[in-house]
């Protein structure tokens, strides 16, 4: 009697149950070695989050803090600067490495052909591969977003970076998935467009490049600022201290604003009579709250989101439109 795939081995032992079956099965073992990789960055990232979290605490306790004042910048490491740095690249890594040769590679070796002449639709296959390749990213970047914020937000003081620089903002809350998501996505839509692997990951590297670029010119208006009036004389307001100034003006008591470097004359008398002559009693600043950045980084990753969804249905609508 001839042996058929589904006669019991040799072993003698039933073959015992999969976790996952069919396309799931199928997408997961093709793309093993990226997701595992995605895996090993998630926890050794957090391990190693949480061990630059445990020496920033001894060295400042050791240091008195908080009892006692600190000079900024604070606190500045190899460490720190590692981990923002490994941090900002993430998204683009991501997009180059995993998002560009998810569907061209399939192109590129007829992998795409062979598995939607089965009786697996295009849509479904493509569509199984991004729910595994988004579900990896988001919950890599999440994992690691989640540790840098419990390690930043208590510190944030004394950290060399302030809240409203990239290093903080586009590394903790919701901005490192959803950018991470977003760039994986426009490397999975290049892709697709290009059909070639290497062509695919440079397009996707300089884009990413480009887009983290115009990321960074965006980031201050995602909230409306906000105006602050306070005596010529008096010293800084305390609620500036954590600010992110946009602009700074002099006013006059009828409302007037001038450029805050009209009355800064060589001499101290040629200053005094330019104030008099304007009337200028107030400095007035235009900032950002420290208490805005949630708002600000839950509306760019709305925006981050928002642009995935475009890109997604896009793919999903070329391949259903076009051959492989």
């Amino acid at each position: 009697m001839s042996a058929t795939l589904t006669e019991t081995p040799r072993t003698g032992r039933a073959p015992g149950p999969r976790l996952l079956r069919g396309l799931n099965w199928l997408v997961v073992r093709q793309h093993r070695a990226a997701l595992l990789t995605v895996l090993a960055v998630m926890v050794l990232g957090s391990i190693w989050i949480a061990y630059q979290h445990g020496r920033m605490s001894q060295t400042l306790e050791a240091a008195g803090w908080p009892e006692k004042e600190l000079a900024q910048p604070t606190f500045a490491s190899t460490g720190l600067s590692l981990t923002v740095t490994a941090l900002s690249a993430l998204p683009v890594l991501l997009a180059v490495f995993l998002g560009a040769p998810l569907i061209a590679g399939d192109q590129e070796h007829g992998t795409a052909q062979l598995v939607t002449t089965q009786s697996v639709s295009r849509r479904r296959w493509l569509t199984t591969k991004l729910l595994w390749c988004y579900a990896a990213v988001v919950v890599s970047g999440a994992v690691l977003s989640a540790f840098f914020t419990w390690w930043w937000k208590p510190y944030r003081s004394v950290f060399s970076g302030l809240w409203s620089d990239g290093s903080v903002f586009d590394n903790t809350g919701p901005v490192l998935p959803a950018l991470c998501l977003f760039l994986t996505a426009a490397g999975i839509t290049i892709g697709l467009l290009l059909r070639r692997v290497l062509a695919s990951m440079l397009v996707t590297f300089v884009f990413a490049a480009i887009v983290e670029v115009v990321w960074g010119e965006m980031r201050t208006y995602l909230a409306p600022s906000r105006m602050l009036t306070y005596p010529l004389d008096d010293h800084m307001p305390a609620q500036l201290n954590e600010s992110l100034e946009l602009d700074r003006w002099i006013g006059s008591a009828g409302g007037d604003l001038y450029g805050w470097g009209l009355c800064a004359k060589s001499t101290e008398a040629a200053s005094d009579a330019c104030i008099k002559e304007h009337g200028i009693v107030n400095n007035v600043v235009e900032y950002l709250g420290y208490d805005q950045m949630a708002s600000m980084q839950w509306t760019g990753a709305g925006i981050l989101l928002a642009a995935t969804a475009v890109l997604t249905v896009f793919t999903l609508w070329r391949v259903s439109r076009s051959p492989l």
